[in-house]
């Protein structure tokens, strides 16, 4: 387990970097929504390429933190049976969950991307937009951000394994069920 468990920690490490930049362009989105707004009412003036940036760094925001949310076990889960089990249990429908649903729609999600970015990026696509952004970058986004899910869920999936077999992995690791505050 010692070399998985250390993957795993190096994902993390990854994941939690690239979730920095996704915090980051949360506050880079808000700041050029903010502007967008001013310049559009304030001096009447409007730019599709300001807008277009604005998605892309939203469509940023979702692809690049999505990983680092699942890292936090931060993510939706259906709470039908989850908390009302043992840990035990939960990790088992842990492992479960990631090797039948997660693992394979994501690494599915990420090969296919792959050629509609790949294709853009041939035919230099840009907006259909007067004014407005090449396409490629922010298609680039979606493999890599399903692409970084598939590495955090193998990480999550080593985790949960670990534990089963009573090896605790770092004390980073977010493996506890809270209820969600309703």
């Amino acid at each position: 387990m010692g070399p998985l468990l250390a993957f795993s920690r190096g994902v993390d490490k990854l994941n939690t970097a690239v979730g920095k930049l996704a915090d980051w362009a949360v506050l880079l989105a808000c700041l050029i929504s903010a502007g967008n707004a001013f310049v559009r009412y304030g001096v009447s003036y409007s730019s599709n390429a300001w807008l277009e940036v604005q998605w892309y760094l939203f469509g940023a925001i979702v692809l690049l933190g999505a990983s680092y949310t699942l890292f936090r076990n931060e993510h939706v889960r259906v709470d039908l049976l989850y908390g009302n089990v043992s840990e035990r249990t939960r990790l088992w429908i842990d492992v479960f969950g990631f090797i039948v649903f997660m693992l394979p729609a994501v690494m599915l999600l990420a090969w296919m991307t792959w050629p509609f970015f790949l294709d853009s990026w041939v035919r230099d696509e840009g907006s259909p937009n007067a004014g407005g952004l090449i396409r490629w970058p922010v298609k680039l986004l979606l493999p890599i951000g399903f692409f970084l899910l598939t590495l955090q869920g193998f990480s999550e999936l080593i985790k949960r394994i670990a534990l089963l077999r009573g090896i605790r992995p770092a004390a980073e690791v977010v493996v506890e069920y809270h209820r969600p505050d309703q």
